[in-house]
């Protein structure tokens, strides 16, 4: 297991890898989904929104092409769209929580609502790499393991990486297990590879 990279030394690891022929030719994957997952701790939350948008700049200048995408704006746009945006806004201070929850589950469930949006983005805008991004910001209403799970068939051709706030572990006994904040042990999902590990 690698040591923790702090933040600059994890900037420069991500422009490594990603501007590198590679990562980029999706080599040393075995055939798996070039799915990749970025962990950091929750409470570089907001420094990893700056370092997103600076390596997004920075491999745009070295001739790669990122198409960023965040959970979050997408989901407000779906709910825009539909008109119930202002209506939820509205009603949540009266409302359980799990109605809301309920509610907003329904409306962006992954399979139907998110992933094709995402797939309407991949085929309009030309890119050598996808971002992820917003998966705290959308918790608990889609889970991150769900959205990489039904991705699988619309995202194989450019690599994606998950900027994912918590850790991504890997254990013979118990598999591979996304932790949301370093808390919420419960999303099993293995078919990815921690970026911070991969070597160019």
């Amino acid at each position: 297991m690698k040591p923790e990279l702090n933040r600059k030394e994890r900037a420069e690891h991500l422009h490594r890898v990603i501007t590198s022929e590679r990562f980029l030719t999706k080599q040393g994957l075995g055939n798996e989904v070039p799915f990749f997952i970025c962990p950091f701790p929750a409470s570089e939350g907001l420094t990893m929104i700056e370092d997103r948008k600076d390596l997004v700049s920075r491999v745009g200048h070295s001739g790669v092409r990122v198409l960023d995408l965040s959970l979050y704006d997408l989901s407000l746009e779906i709910l825009e769209e539909r008109g119930i945006l202002e209506q939820i806004l509205e009603i949540e201070a009266d409302s359980e929580k799990s109605e809301i929850k309920d509610l907003l589950q329904g409306v962006l469930d992954p399979a139907t609502h998110i992933v094709p949006r995402i797939g309407a983005a991949i085929e309009a805008e030309p890119h050598d790499v996808i971002f992820l991004s917003g998966v705290g910001e959308v918790y608990p209403f889609i889970r991150s393991h769900n959205v990489l799970n039904n991705l699988q068939s619309t995202a194989k051709v450019a690599p994606t990486v998950l900027f994912f706030p918590g850790s991504y572990t890997h254990a013979l006994a118990t598999g591979a297990s996304l932790d949301l904040f370093g808390q919420l042990h419960d999303d099993k999902y293995y078919r990815a590879f921690n970026i911070l590990n991969y070597e160019v």
